[in-house]
């Protein structure tokens, strides 16, 4: 079965953007940006919200860009073949390589984890994943944790009354001194 993984930067207090809107401090280095491509490369299909949608919209044009460098061209390229879900009840259409989700975050995971297919089942998006965290969904939390403290904004983890045990397998130091964390959950508590 597909593992659904959630992997997103994040500041030591918790937030993905900060109480402005901001995440200009999630912006990596070359070191990191190659991780993150890799991870990339490891999907699927990615699940995602409509502002992820909104932001990452760039990628569907940046190989135009004649400037761009080599590791930039390879994301790029990875990013637009990658099947895409955008769940939103405002957007009417969606470009490139994605589809407006019909259902559920609960109905899209169980529809994708029966359809044959490989990759990982990534979803972005701090709102979305509190959704497939709520229902149990979430096999791996990525979190990239940055040396900042931005005081309140979108939390990464859900804000709910259910504990969930997870194991650590993998833990990586980057120069910039980001710390990326790989967990796998072991148990979910049904009460949440």
């Amino acid at each position: 079965m597909r593992d659904v993984t959630y992997a997103m930067g994040v500041s030591l207090d918790g937030y993905i953007v900060g109480p402005d809107g901001g995440f200009d401090w999630t912006a990596p280095d070359e070191e990191l940006f190659r991780f993150a491509t890799d991870e990339v490369r490891k999907a699927g299909v990615h699940l995602m919200g409509r502002r992820l949608y909104e932001s990452m919209l760039y990628w569907e044009t940046a190989d135009q860009d004649p400037s761009l460098d080599d590791l930039t061209r390879e994301f790029t390229a990875i990013w637009k073949r990658l099947p895409k879900v955008v769940f939103s009840t405002t957007l009417s259409a969606v470009r490139g390589n994605a589809r407006l989700a019909s259902g559920s975050v609960a109905e899209e995971i169980e529809r994708l984890r029966a359809e044959p297919g490989e990759g990982e089942i990534a979803i972005g998006g701090a709102t979305l994943a509190a959704e497939a965290a709520a229902s149990g969904l979430i096999d791996e939390y990525r979190p990239r944790v940055c040396p900042v403290l931005v005081g309140g904004g979108i939390p990464y983890f859900p804000r709910r009354e259910r504990r969930v045990d997870l194991e650590l397998v993998e833990t990586r130091t980057f120069g910039s001194q980001v710390v990326h964390h790989r967990y796998r959950v072991t148990r979910q508590d049904s009460s949440g």
